[in-house]
């Protein structure tokens, strides 16, 4: 019962993030910083609330200065990924963030060799060559390389990573990050020209609301996470960009040229080959844990 409530909630958490792109354009005429502004500052009071009710003040008075250095890079980083998120939707460029959210886990397998000494096996190599052939074919078609999806993927793996460094709950953690990146959020809703009181009680609503639809998945993923495993979270994630790139053609109706489905294609090739591999090798290791070693007569 636990894995299939922790399977419906992560369903649930995935698929609100797929949905994104809808929500973000609903906040015009305000401008990408100042979305993101209050996407910060209204996250910060609502996950204050979250900490308040749960009592969970005093694991944040656990945190040490090392875990508090990785949480603020994670933050700068979440804080980059956010901006860029909401510059690529307002700008009609679903699709291009869509791509970014399918190479990110191959930026998170790359982040692992790198940073954490990690071994890949010989699918894995072969998906990020196909992950690399795949960008160089898209910048062609581009004319440019692809940044903001290459800035999505790396923002939000290196995010990954701090997260992973720190090892501190998801609650606590962005009640930090949110609380490190405020004071420059407010000051910018301060003295920048604001949307917020020029355009009625429905637009105000919808940027108080960023914070609501910030925690809310980041809520549900938590609960998933101790409730499934980290292999069926890795396949739900997937639910994200397949939204978005859907909401992107369907719904913007945003070009894809043939070249376009091209690059798209190698980057799925990739990901099939890493998760094929991945599920295999996770049942061979599943299976040799459950023989039962010989007796000694």
């Amino acid at each position: 019962m636990a894995s299939r409530r922790g399977f419906i909630f992560g369903f649930l958490a995935y698929v609100t993030w797929g949905f994104f792109p809808l929500y973000w354009p609903l906040l015009a005429p305000a401008g990408p910083v100042e979305i993101l502004a209050h996407r910060i500052c209204w996250s910060l009071a609502v996950v204050a609330v979250i900490v308040a009710v749960s009592r969970r003040w005093r694991h944040l008075r656990a945190i040490t200065k090392a875990q508090f250095g990785f949480i603020a890079v994670g933050a700068v980083t979440i804080g980059a990924n956010w901006g860029m998120y909401i510059y690529g939707v307002n700008s009609n460029q679903v699709v291009e963030t869509a791509l970014g959210y399918f190479i990110n886990p191959l930026v998170t397998i790359a982040l692992g060799v790198l940073f954490m000494g990690e071994r890949l096996r010989p699918a894995q190599w072969l998906g990020l060559a196909v992950a690399f052939a795949a960008v160089v074919e898209l910048t062609f078609d581009y004319g440019r390389l692809p940044w903001i999806a290459l800035t999505l993927a790396f923002s939000f793996g290196t995010y990954g990573l701090m997260k992973k460094k720190a090892n501190v709950g998801s609650t606590e953690g962005l009640a930090l990050e949110t609380a490190i990146l405020t004071p420059v959020a407010f000051g910018y809703l301060m003295f920048a020209p604001s949307t917020f009181a020029d355009h009625g009680w429905g637009h105000a609503a919808l940027l108080v609301g960023t914070g609501v639809v910030t925690a809310i998945p980041l809520l549900l993923f938590g609960a998933a996470a101790t409730k499934v495993p980290m292999t069926t979270l890795g396949l739900l994630q997937y639910f994200v960009p397949i939204i978005q790139f859907a909401i992107g053609l369907l719904i913007f109706h945003e070009q894809m040229t043939t070249a376009r489905w091209v690059g798209f294609g190698l980057v799925w090739l990739a990901l099939l080959s890493i998760t094929a591999e991945s599920l295999i090798s996770r049942r061979r290791t599943t299976t040799k844990t459950a023989q039962p070693e010989p007796e000694l007569v």
